[in-house]
């Protein structure tokens, strides 16, 4: 990994959107980087997310999702959700059912490309993740939290539901009870009790997150790239599969690494 005060190998200034996009060999780090508001989220934010997952290499294993400052994100930027732009709360309510579930279906499509096989995305996650914020975690294959990190899924409050992919990795994580009880009373967690049930893969001193986030990255990388994909490849399909199933697709992911390492025949 790159020191925090070393230029990378391809770095593209924030801009407007408020999402800077770093490039270091085979780790790409996603910053959402407006500050002044906790990296409150907008639908231009969201339409950068889509931009990097299309201008991806190919090589690249890692990527990095972080927030610039004191929180990860505050969550949907209620100044958009409540004005009169095209992405507005009052505009959807104003579209045929279909056009509005289009509408979010490209929202999430920011949010969704993080679960993509061949790659492993991990969350470093300091200060607030709320509602947008959390579910950008959550759809994160993990997620390393600072101390003071606190949870919420906050689309309660507005009378909304959890939309952009958080809902079933959240239920994955907890089981379908505790998410409820997250989901419809939109408290905060903080970070060990985040840790305690499942939220977590770790939890560090604040000073240490980007440390802890590069070892992991490092230890990632130094696992067999197709091995990892098929790892996780399993293990996001176990839930739908019985015992037997799991059985043969464990053996069908292993006939595939022995093959590719060793080749037909040898």
């Amino acid at each position: 990994m790159t020191p925090d005060n070393a230029e990378p190998d391809l770095a593209v200034p924030a801009d407007e959107a408020g999402v800077r996009y770093d490039l270091d060999g085979p780790v790409a780090t996603v910053t959402l980087c407006r500050p002044e508001v906790l990296n409150a989220q907008t639908p231009a934010m969201w339409d950068e997310l889509r931009n990097i997952s299309r201008k991806l290499p190919g090589d690249v294993r890692v990527v990095i999702v972080r927030g610039e400052g004191r929180a990860f994100s505050a969550g949907l930027d209620l100044s958009v959700a409540r004005g009169a732009g095209d992405s507005s709360l009052a505009v959807l309510a104003q579209l045929s059912p279909a056009e509005c579930a289009d509408r979010i279906a490209s929202f999430q499509s920011a949010f969704t490309w993080l679960r993509n096989p061949s790659l492993v995305t991990i969350a470093a996650v300091q200060g607030h993740a709320i509602g947008a914020g959390f579910q950008l975690a959550l759809n994160c294959d993990m997620r390393i939290l600072t101390e003071d990190a606190r949870f919420s899924m906050a689309e309660v409050t507005l009378g909304l539901v959890p939309d952009l992919g958080g809902t079933k990795r959240l239920t994955e994580l907890v089981g379908p009870s505790r998410a409820l009880e997250i989901c419809v009373t939109g408290r905060r967690l903080h970070a060990d009790e985040a840790e305690r049930i499942g939220l977590a893969t770790a939890v560090v001193a604040a000073g240490d997150l980007s440390g802890s986030v590069a070892d992991l990255t490092a230890a990632v990388l130094a696992a067999d790239a197709g091995a990892v994909a098929e790892i996780k490849a399993l293990l996001a399909g176990a839930p739908q599969r019985t015992y037997a199933e799991q059985d043969r697709a464990e053996r069908e992911a292993q006939t595939r690494r022995v093959r590719e390492l060793l080749g037909p025949g040898e």
